[in-house]
Order: structure tokens, then sequence, then C-alpha cells
């Protein structure tokens, strides 16, 4: 389905967790108060998708009551199971949600509600969570806390309502009742405000931690690809290396890398010049070659010419034999 792979910034990924929380109480009738309450087991995901997929998750196998990572898997073993029946390519980072760490069980749940919001249109019909839940180890456990909060909570009102109805026969009690009525309800008010910032903190150092894993996976990529044989000898590579070992605020090394760089662009340059000497050293060159085997060849033509001169001269100026008679 289209909702399997949302990209990281579609909507969904910007619900906040009391909307998430309220959905996942008001669908499944729990009273829960965390997200990574909520994910981590993976019980609660299992049911999602039951609600979503009648039939198609075994709920007798789904662990409520799951503590150990050991159970907590269990549990994501049948999620991924459901997942491959109905052809679902989301992947399940397991490690990272049975360790309960607040951004990755958010981004987890605010991908499964856009999940269900895609396959029933936001609205869960006749689907009996409880009874459903019943089948489930600890299920039953988690029903009859629900069943008594709800009734607490239907008696609580209900007191309200008759106090309210009710005449006050003595002020000032009932004024020091409300007084300390009125500071439970700030202190309360007070830790709620503590764990909502303590949750924004967690929030905060999981996206930290998230992007400073991003970058070291990137640099261990830049010094396997250092360390291998063909490359490692390269006055390049040693410089790159330099700076991945480099301490804190060592600037040295930055300013010897800039320093082999520009010396690297002069040096660009010198095979061109090199080029063209040589090619006019080897011109020079080849004339010569050309020019010697021509000059050899004039000056063994003329010193025959005066050799013959040489002769003649002496053959007519020596005395013949007919001049003695």
């Amino acid at each position: 389905m289209a909702a399997t792979n949302i990209g990281m910034m579609d909507g969904a990924y910007f619900v906040g967790r009391s909307e998430i929380l309220a959905w996942i109480n008001s669908t499944l009738q729990l009273n829960l108060s965390k997200v990574e309450e909520v994910a981590a087991p993976g019980a609660v995901q299992c049911q999602l998708m039951d609600a979503v997929h009648p039939g198609m998750v075994p709920m007798h196998k789904v662990n409520f009551d799951a503590k150990s990572e050991y159970e907590m898997i269990q549990n994501y073993k049948v999620l991924q199971d459901v997942f491959n029946k109905l052809k679902i390519t989301k992947h399940i980072e397991v490690s990272k949600l049975v360790k309960g760490r607040p951004l990755d069980n958010l981004e987890f749940m605010q991908w499964m509600k856009r999940y269900c919001d895609s396959v029933n249109g936001s609205t869960l019909k006749n689907y009996n969570a409880l009874e459903r839940r019943d089948s489930c180890k600890g299920g039953k456990e988690v029903n009859k806390k629900v069943s008594t909060l709800l009734t607490s909570s239907k008696t609580s009102s209900t007191n309200a309502r008759t106090n309210s109805l009710q005449p006050n026969k003595k002020n000032d009690t009932s004024s020091a009742n409300a007084m300390q009525k009125t500071s439970k309800l700030a202190t309360t008010a007070e830790v709620d405000t503590y764990d909502e910032q303590i949750t924004e903190m967690k929030l905060f150092v999981d996206s930290l931690e998230k992007e400073r894993d991003y970058y070291y996976a990137k640099l261990r990529d830049i010094e396997i690809l250092c360390q291998s044989p063909d490359v490692e000898h390269l006055p390049i590579v040693q410089t790159i290396q330099g700076i991945l070992y480099s301490t804190y605020n060592n600037g040295s090394v930055m300013e010897e890398a800039q320093l082999m760089i520009s010396q690297k662009e002069q040096l660009s340059l010198s095979p061109i010049l090199e080029n063209s000497a040589e090619q006019v050293k080897q011109e020079s060159q080849k004339r010569k070659n050309i020019s010697s085997p021509e000059s050899d060849m004039l000056f063994s033509s003329a010193a025959s010419q005066k050799q013959r001169l040489s002769d003649i001269s002496e053959f007519q100026h020596c005395e013949s034999p007919l001049t003695n008679f």
C-alpha cells in the first residue's frame, strides 16, 4: 500500500506524542501515558494490526506482559510475520525499539497511525479491544487495570457531583481540604511539566545521536577506502588520513593539506612546459640528424675534387721521357 513507504517529510511524522497516545488509548481502550511505554514491548502494534486486519494476527502469541528484550522480540516476530503476509515492506528496527528510545518509538508509532488511517479512514468500527486482548498473555491483567481506572474515575466524578450538591457544613475544614487539593494539583502539574521537558530533552538527544552516527559512518567509509593497498601510499590519501586522525583544533594539518593542494596546482602546469621543451629538443635533433649526412657528402665531394686537381697538376709538371731525346 502507499502508506508502507511514506517519506520522512510526510505529515505523519509531524503528529505529536499527545495525539498518538490519545489515538492508541481510544482505539485499544488503554490508559498509557508514554510513547516508549506503548511501543517498546511491541504488543500494542500487534493489536493495532489486529484492529485494521481482523484475523491476521495470532493474538494468543502476543505478550502484553513482556518486560525483557527477549519477550519483546517475540512480539516483534509476530508483527513481522503479519507484515510479510500483508506484503508490507516497512523495516522494523527491533534493536532500537526494544531499548525504549523515545524518538525511534515515536517515529514508528507515527508510521503505524498513518498506516491504520490509510486502511480504515481514521475509524475502527465494531472492534472489541478488551475481548481480543483477553486471549493474550498478560492481557487479562491489563484489562483489569483499565477497568479499575475507569471505575475509579467514574466514582470520583460521581462523588464530585454529589459533594457539589450537598451544603457545606464545615467551612473551615472544606477550605483546608480545598487548599490541600489545590496544592496537590499544582504539584501534579509541575511533575507533568518536568516529565514533558525530560521527554523533549530525550528526543533532542536522540536526534543528535542519529546525526552523530550518520557522520561517523561516512567517516568510517572514507577511512576504509584510504586503507586500500592501491591508494594508501598516495600523498593525498596520507593527508586525508592525517585529517581523520588529527586531534581536536589541530589547524596545522589543514594548513599542510591546503599547501599540498596549491603545490599540486602549480606542478600541474609543469608537464605542459616540459612537453614543449621536449618537442623543441626533438625537432632540433631531427634537423641535426637530417643535415649531418648531407654535409658529410658535400665535404667528401669537395675533397675528391681537390684530390683530382692535385693529381692533374702533378702530371703536367712531371718530365716526360720523350723530352730527353
